[in-house]
């Protein structure tokens, strides 16, 4: 489905992003990675390497896509290099572990650094060389805390309905031309996101609060949102890369997760109710890590 196509991933270095890479380079693209972290990029490349065709170019590009400069001499970089860009995945993010009162504006700043702010430092580049070419697509890794509320990460959750509602403006500029954009919206994936969260790890919360939770749903006859459980990054890239052959505005890579929005945007208040369990839960567990040395 990929050959011929050049990719160029964000945040490839682990998770998702090195999901991503790893099966686009499998389907003939040739993939281009960029992270902040040298050594976990020259092994992903050098074992996309092992196993690419001798069409297929895997590129390492170390940088911060926070930093303007480096996220345009990405771009820049690989079109010099390659002579084009077919797809383009902001795939870089962060979160962080903390109640509102405890956020910082070094965290704010932060978390729309690397979440939302990059996304300008990467799309303004790319857009006239796809124009150019009449074709690209630009897919936007954001969550399903995009769309939806979540406790004690209040930093992520706005910066991730920002790229959204960038996904949403691009894509009404790019009527006609021949680009696309996607956002994607995942769940729970089995990445290492939770155990570097900004702040603290917040893998801990969400363990001690899952049976809280069902039990506070169980004793109040709330029914909590019925959204497929953690998937593994392998699963959501296959589900993400589908839509190069497919576009579509908004993917998400969990089942029921749609549901639960179209609930949602019909009585917002009825759906907060099945996720106030989940938030009782998680202020419980919040205050007795909060007391811990």
């Amino acid at each position: 489905m990929l050959t011929d196509k050049v990719i160029v991933i964000t945040g490839a270095s682990s998770g998702i992003g090195a999901a991503l890479a790893r099966r686009a380079s499998r389907e003939g693209a040739s993939v281009v990675l960029a992270a902040r972290r040298r050594d976990r990029l020259t092994a992903l490349a050098d074992e996309l390497r092992s196993s690419a065709r001798s069409s297929q170019q895997i590129l390492s590009n170390p940088c911060d896509v926070s930093v303007r400069s480096q996220a345009e001499n990405l771009i820049n970089d690989t079109i010099a290099q390659l002579g084009q860009i077919d797809v383009l995945i902001n795939n870089a993010g962060r979160g962080h572990f903390a109640s509102i009162e405890e956020t910082s504006d070094d965290v704010i700043q932060s978390m729309f650094a690397l979440n939302v702010f990059a996304l300008w430092y990467t799309t303004r580049p790319v857009l006239p060389h796809m124009k150019s070419r009449g074709m690209g697509h630009i897919i936007n890794v954001a969550s399903i805390a995009g769309r939806l509320g979540f406790a004690y990460n209040s930093a992520y959750v706005a910066a991730k309905h920002a790229v959204v509602g960038f996904t949403h403006a691009l894509r009404l500029e790019l009527v006609g031309t021949g680009i696309h954009a996607t956002v994607a919206c995942p769940a729970g994936v089995a990445t290492e996101w939770a155990s570097v969260t900004e702040g603290a790890p917040m893998d801990r919360l969400f363990e001690l609060a899952a049976p809280l939770a069902k039990q506070y749903a169980r004793d109040r006859e709330i029914t909590l949102p019925d959204i497929e459980g953690q998937i593994s990054p392998e699963q959501a890239a296959e589900r993400i890369l589908r839509c190069i052959d497919s576009p579509v505005p908004e993917l998400y890579t969990h089942g029921g997760v749609y549901n639960f929005l179209v609930e949602a945007a019909r009585d917002r208040s009825a759906a907060e109710q099945r996720q106030i369990p989940s938030a009782v839960a998680e202020r419980v567990i919040y205050e007795e890590l909060r007391q811990k040395p």
